[in-house]
């Protein structure tokens, strides 16, 4: 009869015992950790412990060294393997992921712009903009929470200029689209919640949209507290890039950039509330196949700027006159603009400076201030391209180290 330690004991779910453990370190990085189970003598129930590396089973501690042993009934008991790919792989300051933020962390300082001015710290360059704004509409709205407690409302917009569904990523209760909650013909209460024209929350039963110009409501259903803003939202212009976001590509930063500017916009000090304007202009303006065939010609030798340009395309295609006329929709006259970009500037604030960006906030590396991040040989070339050849600004001090 086998022992109790023989490696023939049935193991239904073909979770690995603590002494075969050691088994696993060979797997690649992007493995999920695993949480350690809670012991029945462990007292009340808390949250599985994770293991001090988050991305990799590699540094794993098993969680006994007993040789006590492991019977069939107690590998059915345990939980399925993790998934094969881990969240916590996605950049680092996900909402869903980040780690939580202390309470007395401030708002990202700005550097005052005014780009009506040469000094005005817009840089030198005129970019081209579009003659007259596009139409925008937004069609519908909804609210996404994310296990860190973060709510945030996603806005899907059409347009008068392409077929694409622009979106704006909205973190505050005050911040509203004006197509969204007009009024339609023949509409019905329902129809207003379904698409999201609607205060306060919504909750089983409720049959009133609570919106100006629909049926008479109750008190419950249009509670709804929403402190005033006392400045101007942080706003970041983000470009779709499924790479960066999706592949874990670290060619780029644009996942973190990402992330991080959600987190920022989650604060609790963040009381102006916080909108990411996400354009679907993948590889600055020149799309995802595009895109790929310029990796192939960095790996050749040529830089970011160099392979769109060897492709035939701009250095950078994209445009900002649908985030202008989507930040005016949602209100927005006055904004806090989190980039490194110069153009971005004066390109989101419209042909007529329909839209005034009163301050820059650089989106510094998160490698370079010592807080996480990831570097790499692609990446930083690609920030250094950036910087060298397109003009983008960082905050004064903010070197790498």
């Amino acid at each position: 009869m086998p022992g109790p330690n023989s490696s023939s004991v049935e193991n239904p779910r073909g979770i690995l015992d603590p002494q075969t453990r050691e088994d696993t370190t060979n797997l690649p990085s992007f493995y999920s950790p695993r949480s350690r189970p809670l012991r029945e003598d462990e007292g009340s129930p808390v949250a599985p412990r994770l293991d001090q590396d988050e991305l990799s089973l590699s540094s794993l501690v098993p969680p006994s060294t007993s040789n006590q042993a492991s019977t069939p009934t107690d590998d059915a008991s345990r939980p399925p393997p993790p998934s094969l790919l881990s969240p916590a792989f996605t950049p680092p300051a996900t909402p869903g992921n980040a780690t939580p933020t202390p309470l007395a962390e401030q708002q990202p300082r700005g550097v005052p712009v005014d780009s009506s001015i040469p000094s005005g710290g817009c840089g030198t360059k005129r970019p081209k903009l579009l003659e007259t704004l596009p139409e925008v509409q937004c069609i519908v709205r909804a609210r996404i929470p994310t296990v860190s407690g973060t709510e945030m409302f996603l806005h899907l917009y059409t347009n008068n200029v392409d077929n694409k569904e622009h979106l704006a990523i909205v973190f505050g209760p005050h911040i509203r689209s004006r197509s969204l909650d007009a009024p339609r013909d023949g509409e019905t209460e329902m129809d207003r919640m379904v698409r999201g024209a609607y205060t306060g929350r919504l909750y089983p039963g409720r049959t009133k949209s609570g919106m100006v110009g629909g049926s008479s409501s109750t008190e419950d259903d249009l509670a709804e507290e929403v402190p005033p803003p006392n400045g101007p939202p942080l706003v970041r212009i983000h470009s779709e890039c499924y790479t960066g976001e999706t592949a874990w590509s670290a060619r780029c930063d644009c996942g973190e950039q990402l992330d991080e500017a959600a987190r920022l916009m989650s604060l609790p000090t963040a009381v102006n509330g916080g909108i990411v304007i996400y354009l679907r202009q993948e590889g600055r303006g020149i799309g995802l196949g595009e895109k790929l065939k310029a990796y192939n010609l960095q790996d050749l030798g040529s830089d970011t700027v160099e392979a769109n340009l060897l492709l035939r395309h701009p250095a950078d295609a994209r445009s900002y006159g649908l985030a202008t006329a989507m930040l005016l929709d949602l209100g927005q006259e006055e904004i806090r603009l989190l980039t490194n970009n110069p153009d971005k500037i004066r390109a989101v604030e419209g042909p007529n400076r329909e839209i005034r960006v009163t301050e820059r906030v650089a989106m510094v590396p998160l490698s370079w201030k010592g807080k996480g991040g990831f570097r790499s040989r692609e990446v930083e070339g690609y920030l250094k391209t950036k910087i060298e050849k397109m003009g983008h600004m960082l905050d004064m001090g903010t070197l790498p180290p």
